[in-house]
């Protein structure tokens, strides 16, 4: 086969080929699936602009209220809770790794500075009023002290023995990612036992401490979850 044959038969193998490299090149870059999970044991505190949360907050006040207290049980109180929490949750529900009928929607249309403003103004507002809670209860012995038989934790391990979340004390020893543990004071018992119903099925799955939360979840009867709902709604 002379040089010229040579040349002409590779040019018409280079051009039966692209058109199917062309096609697959194309197909894997409009796959996007978000990654199974995020590991927030690296996740550094966040900081954002109040004032330019507060401005954004309008359509959040619809179901969070003007000042972060929700309107109604089923959704959760803002006000006060960890700023680094909420830019999470939103960062979440935004890449799909949560779902939510409402908050899917909302998230999907903001910015990272929005969710970080967001999160910020929210974790600067006062949070709702402690109340009154009985630790002799069932509620308040899982979440004080656990269940060892159960093989159940105890909840103040990460969100604090009054849900106002963790304890952080003066260690040379590496720390957990504390900002991302959220406050669970006087949340609704109808917006807790959602979310522990949610983390039991796998519904919430989207980070590691989502993934802890399932575990957790997991050894919890459905008869403790109503009374864990129902503590951590007095605190």
């Amino acid at each position: 086969m002379s040089s010229m044959h040579r040349v002409l038969h590779l040019v018409a193998a280079a051009v039966l080929w692209l058109p199917a490299f062309s096609t697959i090149a194309a197909d894997t870059a409009t796959v996007r699936t978000p990654a199974a999970w995020t590991d927030l044991r690296q996740q550094q505190a966040i900081s954002g602009d109040i004032q330019a949360g507060q401005a954004k907050s309008t359509v959040c006040a619809a179901c969070h209220g003007p000042q972060g207290l929700a309107i109604a049980p089923n959704f959760p109180n803002l006000a006060g809770q960890s700023a680094t929490y909420l830019y999470v949750q939103l960062n979440t529900l935004k890449n799909g790794q949560r779902s939510d009928p409402i908050m899917s929607g909302q998230a999907a249309a903001l910015s990272d500075a929005d969710m970080r403003n967001l999160a910020a103004y929210y974790a600067s507002l006062p949070a709702k009023p402690a109340g009154h809670t009985d630790v002799t209860s069932r509620g308040g012995r899982l979440f004080l002290d656990g269940d060892p038989v159960q093989g159940v934790p105890p909840c103040q391990g990460c969100h604090g023995p009054t849900g106002q979340g963790p304890r952080v004390y003066p260690s040379n020893a590496p720390q957990p990612p504390w900002p991302t543990f959220p406050r669970l004071h006087g949340q609704s018992a109808i917006y807790v036992t959602k979310a522990l119903g949610d983390f039991s099925s796998g519904a919430r799955s989207g980070t590691s401490n989502a993934l802890i939360m399932h575990g957790v979840a997991k050894t919890l009867s459905d008869a403790d979850i109503q009374e864990l709902s129902t503590y951590i709604a007095t605190q």
